[in-house]
């Protein structure tokens, strides 16, 4: 799960909202480091395209948000996060090309993928906890304990602009009118291409959620962070509840937001495989799956974002064989 849920508490972090300004710093330093990804036509939709973060060297689009957030940090300080996956992953890359201490906090049941490739950092990797949510509760004790900065997967000005980088690269790959459609979960991603497309006024967002764990929809509607259901979900990234007081939720407020249940995602990830022979997990697919479903308002060229690959061979296989 790359994707947030909720602290165990109603405490609310003093978190600030991020600006144009930290888009470019973040451009400046995501654009040193990393190439831009593909933008692929693809017979999903008249004029469609796919921007595949999947070619990102952990596989998921969160190293950009764990590239700009620990870059920011001071030269001696340890960042501190919990993660049930990619977001961790970007963390431990980012640290590990900066020359960075990290500590990543992930649930003792997380995708075995994501936990086996996290092994491969020098990086602090504590198992803690049923769920994300007392990960989570755990990383922000440490953080406190240790005089650390704790990272947030989508609640953090820098990993927001990190985010935002995508539609940088959508500056020149795809100019002039655009409907863009990403996966959300706790909207570190979606918000941040909201805040790069204010001055770009001939672009669209959309925002897909599953089913199954609707928080981001819930607050825009409540005009606050409101608690969910969270029911079961292939979509790990995109399940749990908000942290209280996200700043996502003011700044993912004029997107349009769907939702895709468990089975619109196998399709979905079985027809990226047969189409283009990617390989993605069930939340990087969740855009292809609203799309295919007819689910959403397209203007001008449609891009949908596919953000990550991270899903273990056997459980992948078990997709494509109807399961």
């Amino acid at each position: 799960m790359t994707a947030p849920n909720g602290s165990s508490s109603d405490t609310t972090r003093p978190v600030r909202t991020p600006t144009l300004d930290d888009i470019g710093s973040a451009w400046q330093t995501v654009h040193s480091v990393l190439e831009p990804t593909p933008l692929v036509s693809s017979p999903f939709a008249p004029d469609g395209f796919l921007k595949l973060e999947t070619f990102q060297p952990t596989g998921a689009f969160k190293v950009r948000g764990g590239l700009s957030a620990v870059s920011a940090l001071p030269l001696d300080q340890r960042a501190v996060t919990a993660s049930a996956g990619n977001h961790g992953l970007g963390i431990a890359w980012a640290s590990a090309r900066l020359g960075r201490q990290a500590t990543v906090v992930v649930p003792e049941h997380s995708s075995a993928a994501k936990v086996e490739a996290l092994r491969t950092y020098p990086i602090e990797l504590v198992e803690h906890g049923a769920d994300y949510e007392a990960a989570e509760k755990h990383a922000l004790e440490l953080a406190a304990a240790e005089g650390a900065s704790y990272i947030s997967a989508y609640n953090d000005p820098n990993v927001i602009a990190g985010q935002a980088t995508i539609g940088c690269e959508l500056d020149s790959q795809a100019p002039g009118e655009l409907t863009v459609v990403v996966p959300v979960g706790g909207g570190g991603l979606l918000s941040g291409l909201a805040l790069w497309a204010r001055p770009r006024p001939g672009v669209r967002l959309a925002g897909v959620e599953s089913s199954e764990s609707r928080g981001i929809s819930a607050a825009v509607a409540a005009g606050h962070i409101v608690r969910v259901p969270v029911g079961d979900t292939i979509a790990d990234g995109l399940a749990g509840n908000l942290e209280p007081g996200s700043v996502t939720v003011g700044l993912v407020a004029g997107a349009q937001l769907v939702a895709v249940d468990d089975e619109e995602l196998r399709a979905a990830m079985r027809w990226l495989f047969t189409h283009h022979g990617l390989v993605t997990e069930a939340s990087g697919a969740a855009g292809v799956a609203a799309v295919l479903g007819g689910k959403i308002d397209v203007a001008g060229r449609l891009v949908v974002v596919v953000t990550g690959r991270n899903i273990a061979a056997a459980s992948f296989a078990m997709v494509l064989q109807g399961g």
